[in-house]
This record gives structure tokens, C-alpha cells and sequence, in this order.
């Protein structure tokens, strides 16, 4: 029965938008979602959705916006000077691409994900918001397994790793075994 500190294995559909929705992603069985339960890997809502579930239970739930990414900003994309995108000799980064997502720095030195919105002569639009946010998301899935998690997977989460060797996780360079990932999905 799922509860803290499972190790959660499923897949899913995720629908966003009206009708009909739109499938914007899908965990499968040859690339299912595996995470710890009740160590905020996942939305919170998505975790109070599975507790108590079990194998082979479904499932089919809606997250409000609000308890999801929230709302969209509009003041959350912002033009900034393509300079910012250039090495020391004035060449933009490969990654600069429209639609492309990147990571920024901030003033306080964290590290933040934008999209590309547009490439302009002297200046960049980027887009802070999570791609997912202003959207209600649509869970349709199935539990495949459930397990306790390891003392060794326990212990790389403590560390920040949340992985279980592959390399997913906040730290890449963990060494947490090879007990399979854990890191969310």
C-alpha cells in the first residue's frame, strides 16, 4: 500500500487543457514513473491522489492549476540583453534556441529554467513560468508496483542525491548503488 517512504513504480497519462484535453506527457511501461513516496518529489496533490493505493489499482484525477505550477504570470517573461547569452568573445550559446529551456542564474547565484521565447537583434525573451503553469492536470494511470524503499536509497535522498544510481537526481555525481531511481519522475 503506497504510504512514506514506498518506492512507487507507474504509469500515466497527463492530460492538460480543455476539451477534448490535450496528452502532453505519458510514463510507460518501458519508461514508467518510479519515485519515493512522501519525500516531496512529486506535487503534493499527485502524492495525496495515490496514498493508500495499491498494485494494480488505477487511477484518474484532475490537479487544479492552483495546486499544480499556478497561475501564469505574465510578469514572469521578461527581455533581457542577448549579451547575457554570449561567452567572452560576443559567440551566443549553442543552447540559445527559440523554444529551447535554459538555465539562468539569478542575482542571488540560483540556478533558474526559462523557455526561449524569441531571439531578437539586441535582446532575448524568455519565459520564467513552469511550462505547465495556468494548466489543470489530467492523471490517468495504473500502480505497478510498490515496495519499501532500501536503507541505501533512504540515505541518498538525505543526501540531496535522490537517486539510486542513474544519475537523475539533484546530484549527478552521486554514488547511491544501483537500486534503480527514486528520483520522481
Amino acid at each position: 500500500m503506497i504510504s512514506k517512504d514506498k518506492i512507487v513504480t507507474l504509469v500515466y497519462d497527463l492530460y492538460v487543457g480543455e476539451q477534448p484535453e490535450e496528452l502532453m506527457e505519458q510514463a510507460t511501461l518501458d519508461n514508467p514513473c518510479v519515485y519515493c513516496h512522501g519525500r516531496n518529489l512529486m506535487l503534493p496533490k499527485f502524492e495525496q491522489n495515490l496514498e493508500g493505493k495499491k498494485e494494480d489499482d488505477e487511477f484518474d484525477f484532475i490537479i487544479s492549476y492552483a495546486d499544480a505550477y499556478g497561475e501564469y504570470d505574465d510578469s514572469a517573461v521578461l527581455d533581457l540583453e542577448k549579451e547575457m547569452f554570449c561567452d567572452d568573445k560576443g559567440t551566443l550559446d549553442s543552447r540559445v534556441k527559440q523554444f529551447a529551456i535554459v538555465p539562468l542564474n539569478t542575482t542571488d547565484g540560483q540556478v533558474v529554467y526559462a523557455q526561449i521565447i524569441e531571439i531578437g537583434e539586441d535582446k532575448i525573451k524568455v519565459d520564467l513560468n513552469h511550462p505547465l503553469a495556468g494548466e489543470n492536470l489530467h492523471f490517468k494511470g495504473k500502480i505497478i508496483s510498490v515496495r519499501d524503499a532500501t536503507e541505501q536509497e533512504l540515505k541518498s535522498l538525505e543526501k540531496g542525491c535522490g537517486c539510486g544510481g542513474c544519475g537523475k537526481g539533484k546530484n549527478k555525481n552521486c554514488d547511491c548503488g544501483d537500486s534503480g531511481c527514486c528520483g520522481g519522475c
